[in-house]
């Protein structure tokens, strides 16, 4: 085939976390028959902005400045604006990610005719994110967009494949794929031992003091109250001296503040970025650090305490790390961790069991110093960026192969043929006569 495939990705907008990622590494390095355009919403102002991962592997997005996490009277002009982009890009193939993206780039890829759509369901909002009547409403539409206007739904795991496909009906077996994320984790294994120097210098924490982590944006649905109600367990509970990071911002931060002064544990707000020493307190809320490897590489214990979650590019960025993780066990993230081996799971929303968990590690060094050995392993063998270029490439090629696209080129390619030899054969005779 001549030209190449063209692909058009939509985001809901450029914060950091898993989709951004995904996003840029199927934008960056797939194969050379495919040519991609990145498209993508505006961030909260609470979000931490992921600009540094463009920059970092040379892409320059259009950003459709109409198009923002929460639902308005704008969300029509940024569903124009994604019509217009795919009418003057003409793509092959629309694959949209995550929630609003999915459901105003669907609609108008479908509008616009465009062979293949393809949506990648990084979480879901189905389970404690809203009220029974709005879920349904989320659901509902979630169901015609996936019977009307969907090619294949990409699930990031087998237990959110199961969510979509047996417990919410959201879409059929044969309609929904399984493919994991990937993730570009070299940084995570590089320099390990220089890059904790660096951030236990940073954030002032000693050398008999065990770094315990939460990583994410700071909303409802992470449950940091449970991690803060379980650590104040395991103060009470430990003579094990404890350092506590919470990585991230959002609009739960004066409510954290105040939880942590509800229970009586010492905080402070410190990025080292803004200069000064950090200050001597319990728990340090660091806002949003972009090294999530030197995060990491300082860590002793990684923690998660969610009430509903996708894939967890966090866990995966511990385990790859080698920090071993305390974790609810929710959405999929069973199918990403080894299960006693990598991570405790914990039930979801349970502050006396996540707290036992996490002190049986902070309690037991040498269970902490075995759990922190297979993680990279398995995280690079089983999440690593190629492995997910793969997998997306023959979906895609499927697709357009049983959307006829491939025949039709093929036609297309055979008629050009036919009319430069005839062309030749014409110059020929001019020559000649």
């Amino acid at each position: 085939m001549e030209r190449k495939i063209r692909v058009l990705h939509l985001l809901n907008r450029f914060n950091l976390g898993g989709p951004t990622y995904y996003a840029v590494y199927l934008t960056k390095f797939m194969p050379e028959e495919y040519e991609t355009l990145l498209v993508g919403g505006v961030k909260d102002k609470e979000e931490g902005t992921s600009e540094f991962v463009l920059q970092q592997y040379d892409i320059k997005p259009i950003i459709i400045d109409s198009m923002h996490r929460s639902i308005g009277i704008y969300d029509l002009s940024a569903y124009k604006e994604i019509k217009k982009i795919i009418k003057e890009y003409k793509p092959d193939v629309v694959h949209t990610h995550a929630a609003k993206a999915g459901v105003l780039g669907r609609l108008a890829a479908k509008r616009c005719g465009v062979s293949v759509v393809v949506h990648t369901f990084h979480g879901h909002v189905f389970d404690k994110y809203f009220n029974r009547h709005k879920t349904r409403f989320y659901k509902n539409i979630e169901r015609i967009l996936a019977l009307f206007a969907t090619s294949k739904i990409i699930a990031l795991s087998e237990c959110q494949k199961y969510d979509l496909v047996e417990k919410y009906k959201i879409c059929s077996n044969r309609k929904i794929k399984v493919i994991p994320l990937g993730f570009d984790l070299t940084k995570y294994f590089e320099n390990q031992e220089e890059k904790r120097q660096q951030f236990r210098s940073d954030y002032n924490v000693q050398e008999n003091e065990i770094a315990i982590g939460i990583i994410g944006r700071l909303a409802p649905i992470k449950n940091h109250v449970l991690f803060l109600e379980a650590m104040s367990k395991v103060l009470k509970q430990t003579t094990k001296k404890l350092k506590i990071f919470i990585v991230g911002d959002g609009d739960q931060h004066a409510i954290i503040e105040e939880k942590a002064a509800q229970l009586g544990i010492t905080y402070a707000n410190y990025n080292k970025d803004n200069g000064g020493q950090c200050p001597d307190a319990t728990i340090i809320l660091t806002s949003w650090i972009k090294e999530v490897d030197i995060v990491n590489a300082g860590l002793d214990i990684v923690a998660l305490t969610s009430l509903n979650e996708g894939t967890p590019d966090s866990l995966i960025e511990a385990q790859a790390a080698n920090r071993p993780i305390v974790t609810t066990n929710v959405g999929g993230v069973a199918d990403i961790v080894l299960e006693n081996k990598t991570a405790l799971l914990s039930k979801s929303n349970d502050a006396d069991d996540f707290a036992a968990k996490m002190l049986t590690l902070v309690e037991d060094d040498a269970l902490r110093n075995a759990m922190s050995e297979d993680g990279a392993t398995f995280a690079k063998n089983n999440f690593h960026y190629s492995q997910l270029i793969n997998s997306i490439s023959d979906l895609y090629k499927e697709e357009l192969e049983r959307s006829g696209f491939f025949k039709v080129a093929r036609k297309k390619a055979k008629t050009q043929r036919v009319y430069k030899s005839h062309r030749l054969v014409l110059r020929l005779r001019s020559v000649f006569h």
